[in-house]
């Protein structure tokens, strides 16, 4: 680790490199062991230069958007954890098109669009992921999803080669792309949006923020949904069905109010959110055949 932090030091300030950084403080699930190094880059040579020095060095590494899809084990993260939280410029590069790097947040990017009357954005509102982090995993919500407005991203890819891709070669479907499959790391993106009227994007945002506000368990930390939709089924029915509504292993609960999410009640470990998905996995495989998929990315140790 010592080669690397030379390499690091080298191209970033000493303040933007931690060590032993608690990842509990960088996921919505507030769990999580410490990462060997932390790094947050500002801009894409950055970015490409920690890559290459971790690359170089053999040394493993893990790219952070906003922690809101993700679990991180006890025993931290080996290697550096490359944060993407400094990297939040969006703007317009034409009328309709609109430019967001990866470590923007979704609501964030939705109230630009809303303030250039610009809609197909509006279902982003509420998910507290960033561009990056939703391009990869095509994150959606409420029948739309970032597949069906995104145009292109800037990605670096496994060779560190930093290059553009079309949305064609995306290869975007539920849940997935070609950048989660390849390990690609997105730096931007651009979406294609639709001239709209101002009031009704805004009202339609509202009443998408009003439906998840009374729907979901915001109030607790959480990873949003734990687990993929099915073919035809709704996960959050099929727990709730095999009666494990409010369910609990240490501080770890099947959400009383969505069953679809797992939520740290106070206190919760991973190792008891890890214990009650499997437990909520088998329970609602021996009731109903069905084995539920984590949507929820899990690293560590």
């Amino acid at each position: 680790m010592v080669e690397i932090l030379k390499v690091l030091c080298a191209k970033l300030p000493e303040g933007r490199i931690k060590l032993k950084e608690p990842m509990a403080s960088h996921t919505t699930f507030k769990v999580g062991g410490p990462a060997d190094i932390f790094v947050t880059p500002e801009n894409p040579e950055e970015l490409a230069h920690v890559l290459k020095a971790c690359r170089d060095g053999a040394v493993p590494y893990f790219v952070l958007g906003n922690g809101s899809n993700l679990l991180v084990k006890d025993g931290g993260v080996r290697g550096v954890v490359i944060s993407l939280v400094s990297t939040c410029d969006v703007r317009l590069l034409t009328e309709n098109t609109l430019y967001a790097q990866a470590g923007a947040l979704l609501p964030q990017v939705s109230k630009f669009a809303l303030a250039h009357s610009l809609s197909g954005f509006e279902f982003a509102e509420g998910i507290p992921g960033s561009v990056g982090g939703a391009v990869c995993m095509n994150a959606g919500a409420y029948d739309s999803e970032i597949g069906d407005i995104f145009h292109s991203a800037q990605i670096i890819d496994g060779d560190g080669r930093l290059f553009e891709i079309s949305a064609a070669d995306m290869a975007f479907s539920y849940r997935k792309s070609a950048a989660q499959k390849e390990g690609w790391v997105v730096v931007s993106a651009t979406f294609k949006l639709s001239p709209g009227d101002k009031s009704a994007i805004a009202a339609k945002m509202v009443h998408l923020k009003e439906q998840r506000t009374t729907k979901q368990p915001l109030n607790l930390p959480s990873a949003g949904s734990t687990f993929k939709r099915p073919p035809g089924k709704f996960a959050g029915k099929l727990i709730m069905d095999a009666g494990l509504r409010g369910y609990a292993i240490g501080g770890a609960q099947v959400s009383e109010k969505h069953c679809g999410f797992v939520v740290n009640t106070g206190g919760a470990t991973a190792a008891d959110i890890l214990t009650l998905m499997d437990h909520v996995q088998c329970t609602v495989q021996e009731k109903f055949g069905i084995w539920l998929e984590p949507e929820v990315r899990i690293i560590g140790e």
